[in-house]
């Protein structure tokens, strides 16, 4: 597949950044292709791989995209119908709702995504997505390119599950892209945040064991990860540490929306690049400075 896929997700934390300013990061030869962390999916569909194994904790989510490659046209005049009758009351009628079908709980949550306050994905203590109305009212994009989308899903198996029993499928010559809830041991600032909740320190341990495992049965892995001492003490000693310039813009407050790094360590291959591990080390590869594309 030739054609570039923009992703049909908003997601805090999309890499859509990182495929445009950084592809050298991503090997250019690897058997399957495993996300853990589905999110946006902007590096599957950046990478469009021949076989792929995708999966996230997020059950709506996941019918989202099983959705889309099962039979995209139905969700679209679903998706269709809510953009119709748009307006703050319905916002808040239609994230009330819980809808059974997989083809009407994709149109809803493509819905909120677009029309939620920043793209965020957040539940309260009962599992009840409770982000508030946003300012955008673009329902159906431009960018919307579902038939190619579900070309790129055909082509790929997507579970619901955790990240642990994803990682552990992966073999030798296999690349896992890893892009997990930002969380860190201390000081919990920007989208940070967030994240503490649904994904702890402990989950990061987790994380990191399985990435060995897989690492020993000689998988390849792109890891990203906030640039915090705690994550770099984490990975100590594992993989090639890369961080990467970029700007936040999950923050509601002007002065949260700031330049930041966040942390990329590529195990088990060689990224194709000749710089040393810091990019801020040699002028020209740093990022220019803007905001996140997500």
């Amino acid at each position: 597949m030739d054609v570039e896929i923009s992703p049909f997700l908003k997601w805090a934390g999309g890499k859509r950044w990182l495929c445009k300013r950084f592809p050298e990061l991503f090997p250019t030869t690897y058997n399957r292709y495993f996300e853990p962390f589905l999110g946006s999916g902007a590096v599957f569909f950046h990478l469009k791989p021949e076989r792929a194994i995708l999966s996230d904790r997020n059950p709506d989510l996941v019918k989202t995209y099983n959705a889309i490659k099962n039979d995209w046209e139905a969700v679209h005049d679903l998706l269709s119908n809510h953009a119709r009758s748009h307006n703050d009351k319905y916002y808040y009628e239609v994230r009330a709702t819980n809808p059974e079908s997989e083809n009407e709980t994709a149109a809803r949550f493509l819905y909120l995504n677009r029309t939620c306050w920043n793209g965020l994905y957040r539940v309260n203590t009962k599992g009840i997505f409770n982000v508030p109305r946003g300012t955008k009212d673009n329902v159906l994009l431009p960018t919307d390119d579902f038939p190619s989308s579900q070309k790129a899903l055909k082509r790929a198996s997507i579970a619901c599950r955790d990240f642990s029993k994803t990682i552990s499928l992966s073999r030798k010559d296999d690349f896992i892209f890893i892009d997990p809830p930002y969380t860190v041991a201390h000081n919990l600032n920007g989208f940070v945040k967030y994240n503490d909740k649904i994904f702890t320190w402990n989950d990061q341990i987790r994380l990191r064991d399985s990435i060995l495992a897989a690492a020993q049965r000689g998988t390849k892995i792109l890891v990203t990860n906030a640039d915090h001492s705690s994550i770099r003490s984490l990975y100590e000693g594992i993989g090639e540490h890369f961080p990467l310039d970029r700007a936040t813009v999950i923050s509601g407050d002007a002065s949260g929306r700031r330049g930041t790094t966040e942390l990329a360590i590529a195990i088990g291959y060689q990224p194709n690049r000749s710089e040393p591990k810091s990019t801020r080390d040699r002028p020209g590869l740093a990022p220019k400075s803007g905001q996140e594309c997500r």
